[in-house]
């Protein structure tokens, strides 16, 4: 059974840095998997934040563009989203997602509250 476990999140001031891991388990195959990050604030639909492929693409959400980054560890089967230069419309709660055609796969979230 694929699991995704994320971690990282919690609270910062506004124009403070966090960094949020997705740890995945139960699959051999995160190293094709696409890998995203997803936020959904409280009233609002989930939406994404930053993908990553295998090979390497990355792409981002216009309203985080220059402050977060995603990135991969395929030996380690974990994606990170570092956040830098946070805001209060950043507070959301953070999903990992992980996709292979037709297989995908949710972890359970972590909120981030930024406060100004």
């Amino acid at each position: 059974q694929v699991q995704l476990v994320e971690s990282g999140g919690g609270w910062v001031q506004a124009g403070g840095s966090l960094r949020l891991s997705c740890a995945v388990s139960g699959s051999s195959l995160f190293g094709v998997y696409s890998m995203g990050w997803y936020r959904q604030a409280p009233g609002q639909q989930r939406g994404v934040v930053a993908k990553i492929t295998s090979p390497v693409f990355t792409n981002y959400a216009d309203s985080v563009k220059g402050r977060f980054t995603i990135s991969r560890d395929n030996a380690k089967n974990t994606v990170y989203l570092q956040m830098n230069s946070l805001k209060p419309e950043d507070t959301a709660v953070y999903y990992c997602n992980a996709n292979y055609y037709v297989n995908n796969y949710w972890g359970q979230g972590t909120q981030v509250t930024v406060s100004s």
